[in-house]
């Protein structure tokens, strides 16, 4: 199998190392990072205490000589917001929180996994069959080139992973919005975390109305943030898209109502159907 790489530009490295490094994450964090074996990843978010999404992660377990470490690839936009976030989180506890996104940057891979990421550490990625990732000396990432990021959007999009900022907004998605929680993103039996107690209501109550879903776009996808419509009424909002595939944040009970009354749903125009 061909293996192809794309440096991912808009992504950012924040460190978290110390004595109680791994405690202090899982008690903030969606995921179980304790279990976390050196070398492996897993998909999280940070929540607001309203169960929302503030930011989300894959956090990487690497070596360390006292206590436990982690790299966590997240949104470069939010990088410094989320290593300030974590650090009023800190308290007393033993740990030190550090942007690294100057002197880190993150490759995604598919096909089969490089031989070696000198100087850096590869890792599965854990939400879906996207290949690895590999968090490398910024120079070595930025050396690799972003000539191959529109096909690795094409195979995200074509797994339904959203991409936070566009196909969810910020503080405004709840987990089960964004697919967290079949992106193996939510640990439902690990202890408390920040805004555990509305997932776990909405786990249980079945109260998700809204979801990421694939949509297949009539002709070429009109840009992220267009309403997707049943006729007037506005039931959700396209996010991004290769070619004629794309995401869509939507209201599931509303895709039901046009469904059984045979109707159509349009997108700046376009026809848009929502896949099964």
């Amino acid at each position: 199998m061909t293996n192809k790489v794309a440096w991912l530009e808009d992504r950012g490295v924040v460190r978290v190392e110390g004595e109680d490094a791994s405690s202090f994450l899982q008690g903030l964090l969606t995921n179980d990072v304790e279990r976390l074996k050196v070398g492996d990843a897993r998909y999280a978010a940070l929540l607001s205490p309203q169960g929302k999404i503030l930011f989300d992660m894959l956090v990487v377990r690497i070596p360390a000589e006292n206590g436990a470490a982690y790299l966590i690839d997240c949104a470069a936009a939010q990088a410094a917001d989320l290593a300030k976030r974590l650090g009023f989180y800190k308290l007393r506890a033993k740990v030190v929180v550090a942007d690294e996104s100057a002197d880190h940057g993150v490759v995604a891979g598919w096909g089969e996994e490089p031989e070696n990421a000198t100087g850096g550490i590869v890792t599965r990625d854990p939400r879906a069959p996207l290949g690895w990732r590999a968090i490398l000396p910024r120079a070595k990432a930025a050396a690799v080139g972003a000539g191959h990021v529109h096909e690795y959007d094409g195979l995200r999009i074509a797994l339904a992973v959203p991409k936070g900022g566009v196909d969810f907004a910020y503080g405004e998605a709840f987990p089960h919005d964004a697919n967290l929680d079949s992106l193996n993103g939510v640990d439902f039996d690990k202890g408390c975390y920040v805004g555990q107690e509305v997932v776990s209501r909405m786990k249980h109550r079945g109260t998700a109305r809204k979801r990421v879903a694939r949509v297949k776009i009539a002709a070429d996808a009109p840009p992220p943030g267009t309403p997707v419509l049943d006729g007037q009424l506005a039931i959700g909002t396209l996010g991004s898209s290769s070619g004629r595939e794309a995401l869509a944040m939507l209201r599931l009970d509303r895709v039901e109502d046009a469904k059984a009354a045979g109707r159509g749903l349009t997108a700046g125009g376009v026809g848009v159907a929502v896949e099964e």
